[in-house]
């Protein structure tokens, strides 16, 4: 069940988290947030049509956090089987370092293991972001000793600094049962 507020995004909301994430992760000069990586990496992290593209997709999806004034958050998730992956997690600047951002983390875990019944949520995460990393090992996630380059070729901007890389994290899911009914 998801948050009163957290809804499943739906084709018409692309251009909308292609704004926010963008906002996020590579702001314009001077922009604000914790989580931008415009030092190291430049140009877009995503596009509306990359956006459309994944809803579009099975066994893929973006939940998004929704306030009076427009999405605040969003994460995708992508079902692999007994793994889901996480990516995407973006909230805007002015929400940052509210509870968000862990409240659609722990959303989107809750969605993996209790609808798709994964029982491991991977997320890959800019190695030279240590503060990032941190966030998710303080949230149960534990490196997987996979170490990527970084995707190029990927549409998702280029490089400012030689050698970046992508760490892979990972965190075993548990299952939210319903209490049990209690029988007369």
């Amino acid at each position: 069940m998801l948050a009163d507020n957290i809804a499943v995004a739906t084709a018409a909301d692309a251009d909308a988290i292609a704004q926010l994430v963008n906002a996020a992760y590579r702001p314009a000069p001077g922009g604000a947030g914790w989580t931008h990586e415009s030092a190291l990496v430049s140009g877009p992290r995503v596009t509306a049509a990359q956006v459309r593209s994944a809803l579009s997709q099975a066994g893929r999806l973006i939940l998004v956090a929704r306030t009076t004034t427009g999405i605040a958050a969003c994460v995708e998730i992508r079902n692999h089987g007994a793994r889901c992956l996480l990516g995407m997690l973006a909230v805007a600047p002015a929400g940052q370092c509210t509870g968000l951002g862990k409240r659609m983390l722990e959303q989107a875990e809750r969605h993996a293991a209790d609808i798709w019944h994964c029982s491991t949520v991977r997320i890959s995460v800019l190695s030279q972001r240590r503060e990032l990393l941190s966030f998710y090992r303080r949230r149960g996630y534990l490196p997987t000793g996979l170490v990527t380059p970084y995707p190029v070729a990927g549409g998702v901007g280029e490089p400012r600094v030689d050698g970046l890389t992508i760490d892979t994290l990972e965190k075993a899911l548990v299952r939210h049962r319903a209490p049990p009914v209690e029988r007369p």
